[in-house]
C-alpha cells in the first residue's frame, strides 16, 4: 500500500507562488507515475500535472501550462508541484495521487490507485 502525504498549500495573492510536495510512504516502483490533481468546491477533479518516476518525463494539464512545474527528488520519494503566477481560479484543494504505467489516459482519475488526501490552496484577489 502507498501512502501519499501532502504538504505546502495556503494563502496567496494573485501572482504569487507556492511550492506542494506530496511524500510516497514506499519506494515508487520505477514503472509508477505520479500527478497532481485538483478540486474546486462543485467542480470535478481536474488534472493538473503528471512525471514518471523512471525519467522525467512530464505532462501538464492547459490551465497551468507555463506557470507550474512538477518535479521529483528527496529522500522520500518526493514529489513537488512549483505553483507561480497564481490566478484566483487556481483556488482549489491539491491531490496527489500516483498509479501504475497503463492504457488509460493520465488526465483521467482512473489512470491512479492511490490518493492523498489534499492540501488547500486559496489565491485572493
Amino acid at each position: 500500500q502507498v501512502q501519499l502525504d501532502e504538504s505546502g498549500g495556503g494563502t496567496v495573492h494573485t501572482g504569487g507562488s507556492l511550492r506542494l510536495s506530496c511524500a510516497a510512504s514506499r519506494y515508487a516502483s520505477r514503472f509508477y507515475k505520479v500527478a497532481w490533481f485538483r478540486q474546486a468546491p462543485g467542480k470535478e477533479r481536474e488534472f493538473v500535472a503528471v512525471i514518471w518516476w523512471d525519467r522525467d518525463t512530464t505532462r501538464y494539464g492547459d490551465s497551468v501550462k507555463g506557470r507550474f512545474t512538477i518535479s521529483r527528488g528527496g529522500a522520500n520519494n518526493t514529489v513537488y508541484l512549483q505553483m507561480d503566477s497564481l490566478k484566483p481560479e487556481d483556488t482549489a484543494v491539491y491531490i496527489c495521487a500516483s498509479g501504475p504505467i497503463s492504457t488509460v489516459s493520465v488526465t483521467s482519475t482512473r489512470a491512479y490507485s492511490y490518493w492523498g488526501r489534499g492540501t488547500q490552496v486559496t489565491v485572493s484577489s
